[in-house]
């Protein structure tokens, strides 16, 4: 019987093991397979090249990202525009995603995203994820 109290030690032991693992976020990939940074299975972002993005102007709409969201994302040019600063890299990738896909619409955003690639959805989002804050969250309401 001492080897079944073991043996149910050990089923927990490698049960909450395998269950760190696939909780860590740690990502394996094949020898040569391209290693994803986010949630949203895009390469890493390189927050410089987001920032050129940010302010190109797009062929689709004539307009560049801080165009309407204003400088370092924290400034739209109307109520209804969010802003961008400090945001999460990962929400905004898989918005620009959705627009992208046309699964998120919007008169503006949706031809704005259609010809984005992986990568430059990445390094804008990544930009704008590194910027400062004025997002307002619930802690301060009572």
């Amino acid at each position: 019987m001492p080897n079944a109290k073991y043996a149910q030690r050990l089923a927990i032991v490698l049960l909450a093991a395998f269950a760190l693992v696939a909780c860590s976020g740690a990502e394996h990939s094949a020898e040569g397979a391209e290693a994803k940074s986010s949630s949203a299975g895009l390469p890493a972002g390189r927050i410089a090249v987001g920032e050129q993005l940010a302010s190109a102007k797009g062929k689709a709409t004539g307009q560049s990202c801080v165009d309407c969201h204003g400088a370092e994302g924290n400034a739209p040019i109307d109520d209804s525009y969010p802003k961008l600063g400090g945001q999460y890299a990962d929400y905004l990738a898989h918005a620009l995603q959705a627009y992208r896909a046309g699964d998120r619409q919007h008169a503006l955003m949706t031809p704005q995203a259609a010809s984005l690639t992986d990568q430059e959805i990445a390094d804008v989002s990544a930009y704008f994820g590194s910027r400062p804050s004025q997002l307002k969250d619930l802690h301060a309401v009572h």
